[in-house]
């Protein structure tokens, strides 16, 4: 369901940063739902692990800055198997109060398993996401919901001035930024901010596994999303220790690969294992035919030449490929049809008796 924003609504200005927010966007409800309690319009999703120290000032420095704007809103934590005494702590602060939902998962999955997470139990028609390490500021939020108003569907931060460390974060970061922006055409300063704001349809034509989270915009954009990017506050991890190292290179790049496919193959993975079956094949073909040219034509012996075991080579691997990609378009059309997924997105229907769809028959 599209939420409309009107620029003819009043604004809500945020006191600190001067953002404006619109009215409509933070207080209305979803026209013809029943929720009780009422679904708030905005959801703060946040993903936790180990943050027990900043737990407490994360969700009333949330509280104040939406407060102080007015917004009408939920906080979503999701501890993902904390060990410190997270859990408990988020248990008790949700018992105390009614803005606070606390999504307890059964173990350490992963920081996209808990955004997935976040993102089913979030009721708002928009979705903002963040870590819960205090190094994203909450006072950023009314300036991406702003931003969300203009017109995106999702507002990336950018961590413009980064408070990590330049060896083993920024510079990974860097190479790991450009690198995605070449590969996705999404050019983003900063993958890997935690702090953006999503309008709920996106995310719901999403479906998270693996470590995609880092490749949100990507996905986003797949699905058609209208994306761009701001300046974002950071600051200094004041407890405990990152959880994040020189050892996710490796998984990025692996996603990459499979960002890589989606954006280009995900409805027809024919057109790129069956392409390259015929090349091997095809290759395969000339290679036997100047071998058979040798063999017949000028009578030399080609049981012991290299290029007969190419051929060979070249043709079960062309066949496999070929194989694969019927076995790949089979999957894909089970994949969309068993979970009614269209293969397209509809931003917008104008006209005249263009809001009906044409029914199936019976």
């Amino acid at each position: 369901m599209t939420t409309h924003f009107s620029s003819q609504d009043p604004k809500l200005v945020h006191p600190a940063d001067e953002h404006p927010v619109d009215r409509h966007l933070v207080e209305g409800q979803l026209n013809g739902a029943e929720s009780h309690p009422p679904a708030p319009a905005l959801s703060v999703v946040v993903p936790i692990y180990n943050e027990v120290e900043s737990l407490p000032r994360l969700i009333e420095a949330i509280a104040s800055t939406l407060r102080a704007s007015g917004m009408d809103y939920e906080i979503v934590c999701v501890d993902d198997g904390s060990k410190d005494g997270s859990t408990a702590l988020l248990k008790q602060l949700a018992q105390q109060r009614t803005d606070l939902r606390a999504v307890l998962l059964r173990r350490n999955y992963g920081q996209t398993a808990a955004m997935a997470a976040g993102f089913n139990h979030a009721r708002g028609a928009v979705i903002v996401t963040l870590d819960g390490d205090l190094q994203n500021d909450p006072a950023d939020i009314p300036m991406l919901v702003a931003k969300l108003n203009e017109g995106y569907d999702l507002v990336s931060g950018w961590r413009k001035h980064r408070q990590d460390a330049a060896l083993t974060r920024l510079l990974p970061s860097k190479i790991a930024n450009a690198l995605i922006g070449s590969v996705t055409g999404v050019k983003l300063h900063d993958y890997g901010c935690s702090l953006k704001a999503y309008r709920a349809e996106v995310v719901e034509d999403m479906n998270l596994y693996g470590e995609l989270h880092r490749f949100l915009p990507a996905l986003a954009y797949i699905e058609g999303a209208r994306i761009t990017e701001v300046p974002v506050r950071h600051h200094a991890r004041r407890f405990g220790k990152s959880k994040y190292g020189l050892g996710r290179t490796v998984r990025v790049v692996m996603d990459l690969f499979t960002i890589a496919f989606m954006k280009k193959f995900l409805t027809r993975p024919m057109h790129v294992f069956g392409l390259w079956g015929l090349v091997l094949m095809g290759s395969s073909t000339l290679v036997g035919l100047y071998l058979g040219f040798l063999k017949f034509g000028r009578g030399q012996d080609i049981g012991d030449r290299p290029l007969l075991i190419l051929a060979v080579v070249l043709f079960l691997a062309g066949v496999q490929l070929f194989c694969f990609g019927l076995l790949a378009e089979l999957l894909m059309r089970t994949y969309h049809e068993s979970q009614g997924r269209p293969i397209y997105r509809v931003r917008e229907v104008a006209g005249a008796g263009s809001s009906s769809l044409r029914q199936p028959p019976d």
